[in-house]
């Protein structure tokens, strides 16, 4: 496995994670079982959110980690959009950790909502890693200039990742914000790494022709290709075995800089059909 530092910490996560995204959905053996084989294979970095299934996801992970070393594992999770006021943070942070039955390595808010001062958010957040229950704060679907803001409002903590949507079809993220975190080391999380399946489901051509030359699948091509950034990571969604095997294959080699090239004409994917 290949991994990236969270800057300013100890901690090593692999470039490829797994996401729980609607886990739930799948029956409870078989997505225990695709987590554990996922960290297994050194995917050792298992992102969820409260808003998951309402608690469900959550409580899998819990589950799923039971045989493993709990210090060996990076457990990232989220508060949503409405808990954001001061004690209703503390209420979901304590809840969530009770749900994975461990503390939370990194947590994050999942999604802005200037209805509740950013400030008073983040005060919870440092307070809940006083208490123990969370190691680092991160953010999610956070602009470029509100995460500057998140980093000023800080006291004692910095945030360690910004986790947002990025892709083979998704590349707002390269305009200003994944340059602004190479430079300052804050890990970017690219959740839908695959644009919610469609680029293993129907690959456009391109993708499917590099992917036949490489000896790989066009999902392990795509994931390639954005962890072969720096200070990217993926955390695709895998609820079954095959799957969570498959996506470990996407790490341990490189895609060649002239078919990297290819794969990032910005032109052609306005071609590439989204529905």
């Amino acid at each position: 496995m290949e991994y990236e530092e969270l800057d300013g910490t100890d901690v090593k996560i692999p470039k490829v994670g797994l996401g729980t995204y609607q886990i739930e959905a799948a029956p409870k053996e078989e997505a225990i079982a695709a987590l554990r084989r996922g960290i297994e294979l050194g995917m050792t970095l298992i992102d969820t959110a409260e808003m998951y299934g309402w608690g469900k996801a959550e409580e899998l992970v819990g589950e799923a980690i039971k045989p493993f070393d709990r210090e060996s594992l990076t457990i990232v999770t989220k508060v949503w959009g409405t808990n954001l006021a001061y004690d209703s943070v503390k209420r979901a942070a304590r809840a969530s950790a009770a749900r994975l039955g461990t503390y939370i390595d990194i947590y994050l808010i999942h999604w802005p909502n200037l209805s509740y001062p950013l400030e008073e958010t983040l005060r919870a957040m440092e307070e809940l890693i006083s208490e123990g229950i969370v190691r680092y704060i991160g953010v999610s679907n956070f602009s470029l200039d509100l995460l500057k803001r998140a980093r000023e409002l800080l006291e004692h903590n910095d945030v360690v990742t910004n986790q947002v949507e990025y892709s083979l079809r998704v590349r707002e993220p390269e305009e200003d914000l994944l340059p602004y975190c190479q430079r300052e080391r804050i890990t970017l999380m690219a959740y839908s790494p695959l644009d919610r399946g469609r680029l293993a489901k129907r690959p456009p051509q391109k993708l499917k022709v590099i992917a036949a030359r490489l000896g790989k699948t066009p999902a392990q091509v795509a994931i390639n290709w954005l962890i072969s950034k720096p200070m990217v990571v993926a955390i695709p969604k895998a609820s079954r075995v095959d799957h969570v095997e498959e996506l470990a294959g996407s790490v341990g080699w490189r895609i060649p800089d002239e078919l990297v090239r290819e794969l990032g004409v910005l032109e052609e994917r306005s071609r590439w059909p989204r529905s």
